[in-house]
C-alpha cells in the first residue's frame, strides 16, 4: 500500500497556513536533491490518495523536463502523515542533465529509497536513517558528456570507449569501471583493441578517461559503493545511514 504525491513547494512551508506535519520532511529533502525551485500541489491525506502534480512549466529543480515523483510507502499511511515521520519514501527523477562541476555527468534515472524520514531540528534540513540509491547513466548521454563513445564491454566490470578525429582516424579501448574514492567514477587498466593510439587521440581518450570523475556533490553520510557496466549504461550503486539532507549549496566537494 502506498501514497503517491508531489513535493511541497518552499513558499508553502513559510506560509500562514496550517502546515501538514509531513511537509517539512518531503519538502526539505526534495529541496535538497532536486533544487529549490521543485513546485508541487498540497495532496488531501485520504489512504491512497494520488495527487496530480501543480501546473508549472519545465524545466524543474535539476532542470528535468519531467516532475519527480514521490511515493510514500507503509501501513497506515494517515498516522505517518499526522505525525510527520515517514517510514519509507520512494523518489524518482528522469533525465538529469549536467551542471558543471556540480554533477559532471548526465544522470539517466535517478531512484532514491528513503528510511525514517523526518524534518530536523534545523529549518532547512531533513533526516533519514537509511538511504538506497541507484543512478543509472546511459551510455549516450556519458559519451556526450566526456567527448567519446562508450559501450559495453566484452568482459564483466569494463566498458569500451572510442575515440574518433577527423583525419586521425579511431582507436578504441577497453578499460575497466569503478568506484573510487571521493565517490568518484574510474577508469583503469586501459587496453588497446583497435586502431593505432597516436597523440592526438591518445590525448582524447586521457581527457576523458584519466582522471576520476565525481557524480555529484552528495549529502553527508551517503557514499557510492559500487558501479556496474551493464548493456545500455552504467549503474552507479549509493548507499547510507544517518543521512542529513541539506540545501544543495551546502555541500562541498
Amino acid at each position: 500500500m502506498g501514497w503517491t504525491a508531489t513535493a511541497p513547494s518552499p513558499a508553502s512551508e513559510g506560509s500562514g497556513r496550517r502546515m501538514r506535519p509531513w511537509r517539512p520532511a518531503l519538502g526539505r529533502t526534495f529541496r535538497a536533491l532536486f533544487g529549490e525551485d521543485t513546485p508541487c500541489t498540497s495532496p488531501s491525506p485520504m489512504t491512497n490518495a494520488s495527487v496530480s502534480p501543480a501546473t508549472a512549466a519545465p524545466p524543474y529543480g535539476m532542470g528535468t523536463a519531467e516532475r519527480p515523483s514521490v511515493h510514500v510507502r507503509g501501513f497506515p499511511v494517515l498516522p505517518q502523515l499526522a505525525e510527520g515521520s515517514l517510514s519509507h519514501v520512494d523518489l524518482t527523477a528522469h533525465d538529469i542533465p549536467a551542471d558543471g562541476s556540480t554533477r559532471p555527468l548526465p544522470v539517466t534515472k535517478l531512484s532514491v529509497g528513503l528510511d525514517g524520514l523526518r524534518a530536523a531540528g534545523s529549518a532547512d534540513e531533513s533526516h533519514a536513517r537509511r538511504v538506497e540509491a541507484t543512478a543509472f547513466l546511459a551510455y549516450e548521454d556519458v559519451s556526450a558528456a566526456l567527448g567519446v563513445s562508450l559501450s559495453r564491454g566484452d568482459e564483466p566490470g569494463r566498458i569500451v570507449a572510442t575515440a574518433s578525429l577527423p583525419l586521425a582516424g579511431d582507436v578504441t579501448v577497453s578499460a575497466a569501471v569503478s568506484a573510487t574514492k571521493g565517490d568518484r567514477m574510474a577508469f583503469t587498466d586501459v587496453r588497446t583493441i583497435q586502431g593505432e593510439l597516436i597523440p592526438p587521440l591518445k590525448a582524447l581518450l586521457g581527457k576523458a578517461l584519466e582522471e576520476p570523475v565525481p557524480l555529484e556533490n552528495a549529502p553527508k553520510g551517503l557514499r557510492l559503493r559500487s558501479l556496474t557496466a551493464t548493456e545500455n549504461g552504467i549503474d552507479a550503486r549509493v548507499t547510507g545511514r544517518s543521512v542529513t539532507f541539506r540545501p544543495r549549496s551546502s555541500y562541498t566537494a
